[in-house]
Formats: C-alpha cells, sequence, structure tokens
C-alpha cells in the first residue's frame, strides 16, 4: 500500500508539471476535431432518427405523451439528445484513452524515468505493434463488456460498479504493458504483471472512478450541457486526457518502481575464477 499511495501523489505532482499539461493539449484538439466534425455532419440527423425509433416504441411513446400531459413537451428532443449522447461518450472515453496511450505515455514514461529513475537499464521488451495490438484488443474487448452489460446498468447498484471495473481493467491492460514496454523486457514484464496484478487492477478501478468525474458535468449542467454539447463535450474529452494523464504518471511511478524493486532482488552470481587459472 505505501507503494501505491508514493506513486499517487508523485502521479499528481507529475500532472502539473508545464511538459504534461503541454502534452495534454495534442489528444484534446484530435478529440475535439472528431467530436466538432461529428458534430457538424451527424448530430441533427442522430437526434432526429433516434427520435423517430423512441416515438416509435409503444411503451416509451405513452410515457412522452404522459409528459406531455404536465407540460414537458421539450423532453420529446432532450430524451433523443440524451441517448445520442449515452452513446457518444463511451467512443470518446476510448478514443481519448487511445490517444493518451499512444501521443502522451511515452513522453510520460522518458519524464518519470529521467527524473526519478535515470540508472535504469532500458530492455525494450515491447514495440510500438505490440502495444497497439495490445490496446486495440483490450479496447474491443472493453466495448464488447459494455454492451453485455448495459442492461444491468438499470439496477442502480451495478451502474456504480460494472462501468468503473471495465474502465478499471482496461485501464490496467493498457497503462500496465505501455509503461513497461521500454524499460523492462518480456519475461520481466510478464513476471511483474503477475505478481502485482491485483494492486495494478486496484489502480485501474480507481482511475476507472475517476474517469467517471467528467461524466458529473451533464449532471450539473442540466439542459444546458444539451444545448452545449459540442463544448461540453470538449472539456469532458480535456477532462478525461488529464485523467488518464494522471493514470499513466502513476502506473509509471508504480511499476517503474516495482521494476527497480525486482530487479535488485535477483541473485547475483559471480563467477569464480580458480588458482593459476
Amino acid at each position: 500500500m505505501q507503494g501505491l499511495a508514493d506513486a499517487f501523489w508523485r502521479a499528481v505532482a507529475y500532472c502539473l508539471h508545464p511538459r504534461v499539461i503541454g502534452l495534454s493539449l495534442l489528444p484534446l484538439v484530435i478529440s475535439g476535431v472528431a467530436v466538432f466534425g461529428f458534430m457538424f455532419f451527424f448530430w441533427e440527423s442522430a437526434v432526429a432518427s433516434v427520435r423517430a425509433t423512441l416515438e416509435s416504441w409503444m411503451l416509451v411513446e405513452s410515457l412522452l405523451h404522459w409528459l406531455d400531459s404536465f407540460g414537458l413537451q421539450a423532453f420529446r428532443s432532450a430524451l433523443a439528445a440524451i441517448v445520442v449522447l449515452a452513446g457518444v461518450l463511451p467512443v470518446v472515453i476510448l478514443l481519448s484513452l487511445l490517444l493518451v496511450a499512444l501521443c502522451m505515455t511515452p513522453a510520460i514514461v522518458r519524464l518519470v524515468a529521467e527524473r526519478r529513475f535515470p540508472g535504469l537499464e532500458k530492455k525494450h521488451g515491447g514495440t510500438l505493434a505490440q502495444s497497439l495490438a495490445a490496446s486495440l484488443g483490450a479496447t474491443l474487448l472493453a466495448l464488447v463488456l459494455i454492451a453485455l452489460s448495459m442492461p444491468l446498468w438499470l439496477i442502480p447498484p451495478l451502474v456504480m460498479v460494472l462501468p468503473p471495473l471495465i474502465w478499471g481493467w482496461l485501464t490496467y491492460r493498457v497503462f500496465g504493458f505501455d509503461v513497461l514496454a521500454e524499460h523492462a523486457s518480456a519475461d520481466e514484464r510478464r513476471a511483474l504483471l503477475k505478481r502485482h496484478r491485483l494492486p495494478m487492477l486496484a489502480m485501474g478501478v480507481v482511475c476507472g472512478y475517476l474517469g467517471a468525474v467528467p461524466s458529473l458535468i451533464w449532471a450539473v449542467s442540466g439542459v444546458a450541457g444539451i444545448i452545449f454539447a459540442p463544448f461540453t463535450i470538449l472539456v469532458a474529452i480535456w477532462l478525461y486526457t488529464l485523467v488518464f494523464a494522471f493514470s499513466t504518471a502513476w502506473f509509471t511511478h508504480y511499476a517503474l518502481a516495482a521494476l527497480q524493486a525486482q530487479r535488485a532482488a535477483e541473485p547475483v552470481f559471480v563467477s569464480e575464477v580458480l588458482p593459476g587459472a
């Protein structure tokens, strides 16, 4: 636990580093362009299509008529927009995670290694292609798990448990590989991830709960958040980026410290030189 707490506070401090703040702007720009492109070309048609689909369902239409009787006609459009946003946000979160893994993780790992572990040998046990394959594979599996678990989100306790667990597992899988790719050999990485699976999975779950914080923007902003959805999503993307940047720094501090301790604990064999040899 001491190692987790030490790495946590170091990660918080690193997120205030000007280089890390600057690095967070690149994923923000890329995600922002993608989101504004979607909003410009597809937002109105997506909302209209979802609204037509909802109104074709008798149960939903009965509920909307009941709300109309209370003067809540605007809820029809708001409900369709909420459904579209509910579908867009998981994609935004995954996009932010992948962009941080690709654009920020190598730089943050170098920064931490230079400042805290300058003598740690680099054994280059993972390649960029392996990192991409691992990240995409874990992301696709996370999408499947999200889709399968969505019906369970209607049960109040589970909606507070299942999404963070899925995001936490994904964070653990992605960052657990990436932060060790340069410094650890393949065998060292596998051994370390196996030995520290539970602590790193716990870190991932905590990061999963932190990743839910930007979603509170919608609860706080209410109808205004839907009206100004492109800008609200942009703010959410930046917050997601900072959360994932913190996750990267936390995993980096913990994993490199664990790697250094693992190497220090390895037995050192000294070959003896026989007299007269």
